[in-house]
């Protein structure tokens, strides 16, 4: 199977070409068409996706969520071009990333992605983290780029932090700052895969809260693996329900609650009613998933 080290993947999310010119760029708009992706380790065909199509608006918040191992982050690397796809394709504002011809999408900060587990440099402070892509890019001075580091730092909440290594600041506070080192290279498409996995449901709320804050402010369109259904809803505009592997959508939920959102909308009787629907969809596919005995696919 082919992939990306972790030291490969963090550099490229820090460093990928912005393409897109000064300014938060319009669009966003994301279009999986019939996508099917077909690995091969020794020989042995492994289908992780299966002529998957999604339509995903532009600045809209997209969840994803099925169970374990059923190729959703293949399907997010396949955007962001860490994997290629075997047939179908993907398109960005109606631009091709990867199709015919083209299997595997070129990297680009117009699609930035924060991983499951912490990818910062740790020998650099928060805001040096945030500033390195765009010094790399060569798309600001140095001066510059810390400057506009600190400024969305602060705005995340961040502000007396910048000078803080990543070992010296919260678990939530270093994926804060993941977050704006990516949307500091102003892209299309945040992709989000597990970003709040391993922490605790007080820390996983303010990051909720966080992040919606963010999105208020930008209005990036956000594609965003979860295995959490509170979260899938209680952030999302729609849900995505995928089967088990190989991955295709089974179910697209609309959610209807209003934003801004905040705690009290869990108590809803929308949301409940959205929570039912959304689990019975997912309950389903995790017990064929249990029941062929699916492990983890990377």
């Amino acid at each position: 199977m082919n992939q990306m080290t972790t030291n490969q993947k963090l550099h490229a999310a820090a460093t990928s070409p912005q393409g897109t010119g000064t300014g938060r760029p319009l669009g966003g708009a994301l279009s999986i068409r019939n996508v099917s992706k077909i690995y091969d380790p020794e020989g042995v065909n492994v289908c992780a996706v299966n002529d998957c199509s999604m339509e995903i608006v532009a600045g809209e918040v997209c969840m994803i969520v099925g169970p374990s191992g059923c190729g959703k982050t293949t399907l997010l690397n396949a955007i962001a071009g860490f994997h290629s796809i075997t047939h179908g394709e993907i398109l960005l504002d109606n631009q091709l990333l990867c199709g015919p011809g083209k299997p595997k999408a070129s990297q680009g900060a117009d699609r930035m992605v924060v991983f499951q587990n912490g990818a910062l440099f740790p020998w650099r402070t928060l805001a040096e983290n945030v500033a390195y892509g765009p010094i790399v890019q060569k798309k600001m001075t140095k001066a510059e780029a810390h400057e506009k580091a600190y400024h969305m730092l602060a705005e995340a909440g961040l502000g007396d932090f910048g000078d803080k290594y990543p070992g010296e600041v919260s678990s939530g506070m270093s994926r804060r700052a993941e977050i704006v080192r990516a949307l500091i290279n102003e892209p299309k498409v945040l992709l989000l895969d597990e970003p709040y996995r391993a922490m605790d449901a007080l820390t996983k709320s303010i990051m909720h809260e966080s992040l919606l804050e963010t999105y208020d402010r930008t209005k990036v369109t956000i594609f965003f693996i979860t295995h959490d259904l509170e979260e899938a809803i209680f952030l999302g505009d729609k849900v995505h329900i995928v089967t088990t592997r190989p991955c295709s959508l089974k179910k697209t939920v609309d959610v209807t609650i209003p934003r801004p959102r905040t705690y009290e909308s869990l108590s809803s009787e929308a949301f409940r009613t959205l929570m039912e629907e959304v689990n019975e969809a997912v309950h389903e596919e995790a017990v064929k998933a249990f029941q062929a005995g699916e492990r983890e696919l990377a």
